[in-house]
């Protein structure tokens, strides 16, 4: 093959998360946002376990944990300490995975499909995920124990990010509104699937509870849903950073990435199994809760640069901090009552995705 005619072979089109030449600002970002989320979330825990309808001093949740762990302090008195220990830090614990989970599932979607725009909410993994656990709730099914809900949920979740991913594909890359209304199609029929299993059950609790999963909210936490959902969530948060490297070299084409050694599809199948474990683990206890996984992954890409070294823990940490802040005034803001955590997050969520919409189809010139 001559020069001309490799000179004239189609170039891969870059994708929106390609690495760039970093500055020395760039190299130093990592550090500090980590150092910030850090001390962020350090400060945020003893202050939500204070704030309440029932307001404990935050010098006295730092004693009773320090009591708890040996380092001193002392117990509080029966109901403080009875509802430090069984209403807030469930609740607390219950953010922190539920966040983290989220961010990475966010993060590890946007490298998997090259897109700003992927999020579980956002092209129906999340609400494809609650259908699962709603059909569990719906017909009353059981046999898993506690972990009925969080399989049916994984199942459901994984079925719809592979349809997402093979609806979304054309010509060997993913299209920017072929997602979104892949995400379209997917939230629709979700939202409808749902709505027949209110219709069928015919238990009013179900009927409650499926309500809760379409709100999104963390007012039912208990130890044993952290216990439900602690080894979905760890063992997801554990395998994704180990992927850091090939998604950077994903990130330059998949025609790249292969001649470097990566075997694209089963990255992505890897992956995608990762990214339904992670969306299952916050599904089950939480029900839909949107935005997370697109908004923090962003703000990090921009501040940090594209290199999923950081971005995959410091989605997870970012995810963590921020749904916990949410959680925090949602229970806060409308005191004694409570503001559904998922229509806080999408009230949030939704303006920014407006903007990040706007703004990727300034760069590209127009839709993908």
């Amino acid at each position: 093959m001559t020069v001309l005619e490799k000179s004239a072979e189609p170039m891969e089109p870059e994708r929106a998360d390609a690495p760039r030449p970093t500055t020395p600002r760039r190299r130093r970002a990592p550090y500090l946002l980590t150092t910030g989320l850090v001390v962020a979330l350090l400060l945020l825990i003893p202050v939500a376990g204070g704030l309440g309808a029932y307001p404990i001093p935050t010098g006295d949740v730092i004693s009773s944990v320090a009591h708890r762990i040996g380092l001193g302090g002392a117990e509080l008195e029966r109901v403080p300490e009875s509802v430090l220990w069984n209403v807030r830090f469930p609740r607390i614990v219950l953010a922190l995975l539920i966040g983290a989970s989220l961010g990475c599932a966010g993060a590890l979607m946007q490298g998997i499909f090259g897109n700003p725009l992927a999020e579980p909410s956002v092209i129906g993994v999340s609400l494809g995920a609650a259908v699962g656990a709603v059909a569990a709730i719906a017909f009353g099914l059981t046999f898993l124990g506690n972990w009925t809900v969080s399989v049916f949920a994984f199942v459901a979740g994984l079925i719809t990010v592979f349809v997402v991913y093979g609806m979304s594909r054309s010509g060997g890359r993913t299209e920017v509104v072929t997602l979104i209304l892949t995400g379209i199609a997917v939230n629709a029929f979700a939202g409808a699937t749902i709505g027949l299993f209110i219709f069928l059950a015919e238990d009013t609790a179900a009927v409650n509870q499926i309500t809760f999963w379409q709100l999104g909210s963390l007012a039912q936490s208990t130890w044993p849903k952290v216990l439900a959902v602690l080894p979905c969530a760890l063992l997801g948060l554990a395998i994704a950073p180990f992927y850091a490297r090939k998604l950077d070299l994903l990130a330059l084409g998949e025609r790249p990435a292969r001649h470097l050694g990566v075997d694209v599809e089963r990255l992505r199948v890897v992956l995608i199994l990762v990214v339904a474990l992670l969306t299952a683990a916050a599904v089950s206890v939480s029900g839909v809760i949107g935005f997370i996984g697109l908004v923090i992954p962003h703000l990090l890409r921009m501040a940090a640069g594209p290199g999923h070294r950081f971005l995959i823990p410091g989605s997870a940490l970012g995810g963590a901090v921020v749904l916990l802040a949410a959680d925090l005034a949602a229970r806060t803001i409308v005191e004694p009552a409570e503001l559904p955590l998922g229509v806080l997050t999408a009230l949030i969520g939704s303006p920014f995705f407006f903007w990040l919409l706007r703004r990727t189809r300034r760069k590209q010139g127009g839709w993908a």
